[in-house]
């Protein structure tokens, strides 16, 4: 589903502070677990009129879909930054951290995309795509490296990191997870002659 008025031509200022402004109520709405927040409290946050909530998403699916895109976005920007302060090895650790973290702030962003589940929307397989492409990044220059196992690939890594966040319905599930992630971590360097230097840092995450 895309945005009203998503075009070539750029936003008014106006607009585009408006726009801001929509995405980051309902960003708060829904991370804070407020799923059923519906779209005239969403607009009340924002400071403007539901109208103008339906100028720039002509449902609150499409609004939805924006936050969750955003925060995808935001996510697999971090491995080139990452790359850039940090050994590959550490840089993939820290990123599989964030990917715990992402599942843990996003219990009640999973709630609210419930809603768009049942259509056809590629946002999921958008993400997913994503999401293995970052792991790809580290996971290519840890090999490049020697730090790094190299027949692992992003996509299967998610998988396994998959069933790891889908803990995060159990109470404490995220100590949990962590714990298992370093597990998956070691397995990414077992028998890797240069790997290790992440060892006793990892485990005190």
């Amino acid at each position: 589903m895309e945005a009203v008025l998503s075009s070539s031509r750029p936003l008014r200022a106006d607009a585009r502070r408006n726009r801001e402004s929509l995405l980051a109520a309902a960003r708060e709405a829904f991370f804070a677990g407020e799923a059923d927040a519906g779209v005239e409290e969403i607009a009340r946050r924002a400071g403007v009129a539901v109208g103008t909530l339906y100028r720039h998403f002509e449902t609150r699916e499409a609004l939805v879909e924006e936050v969750y895109r955003r925060e995808v976005d935001e996510l697999c920007a971090a491995p080139a930054v990452l790359l850039d302060r940090h050994a590959p090895d550490e840089a993939l650790w820290r990123f599989l951290l964030l990917l715990v973290e992402h599942a843990a702030v996003g219990k009640g962003m999973a709630v609210a995309l419930q809603s768009i589940m049942a259509t056809d929307s590629p946002v999921f397989d958008d993400a997913r795509t994503q999401m293995a492409q970052a792991l790809d990044q580290l996971l290519e220059a840890g090999e490049a490296e020697g730090t790094i196992r190299g027949d692992v690939s992003g996509r299967t890594m998610l998988r396994a990191l998959g069933g790891v966040c889908g803990m995060h319905a159990t109470d404490g599930w995220k100590h949990e997870a962590v714990r298992i992630t370093a597990i998956l971590f070691d397995g990414l360097r077992f028998g890797v002659p240069n790997a290790g230097r992440v060892d006793a840092h990892h485990r005190t995450r």
